[in-house]
């Protein structure tokens, strides 16, 4: 992945309101502890309101994602990042045929949080499992914790 580049992790936009979860890159790569950590930033708009979250995605939030796009295609709620040291992401149905209801929340930082709703073209699950494979491709695990507190480099 070239240096400066981007890669979105999860957009939803309906042309009035939208959801992005945009990765920027590794936190602080050669770092073994942080290595495997990628910077990321949420961005929200509507007609409303806009705004945006920086955030730290470790591997796990990567994997909890996956779980998250499951449990969207189902048309269930579900939620993302709920850890207390992140922004907050929560899905919810609407009730209406084809929107859902996005809250994010920034309890850590700024005690802030936004809803707004976004109608969902047919498709998004599958998009969004591309879209974390792409992450993934991009920024490959390349360290593993041995023990408590203990880390290696893979390979």
């Amino acid at each position: 992945m070239a240096e400066g580049s981007s890669v979105d992790l999860i957009r939803l936009a309906d042309g009035e309101s939208g959801l992005e979860v945009r990765v920027l890159g590794r936190t602080m790569p050669g770092v073994l502890t942080l290595h495997d950590y990628l910077d990321a930033e949420i961005v929200v708009t509507s007609g409303f309101a806009q705004g945006r979250l920086d955030v730290s995605l470790a591997q796990d939030d990567l994997d909890s994602g996956a779980q998250v796009l499951g449990e969207l295609a189902a048309v269930l709620g579900a939620v993302w990042m709920d850890d207390g040291r992140s922004p907050e992401i929560r899905f919810e149905p609407s009730g209406q045929d084809g929107v859902a209801v996005f809250v994010v929340r920034d309890p850590a930082a700024s005690g802030t949080s936004v809803r707004v709703p976004v109608r969902l073209a047919g498709g998004r699950v599958d998009e969004h499992h591309e879209r974390l494979h792409g992450v993934r491709a991009a920024w490959l695990q390349e360290v593993v914790e041995t023990s408590l507190g203990a880390y290696e480099w893979l390979g």
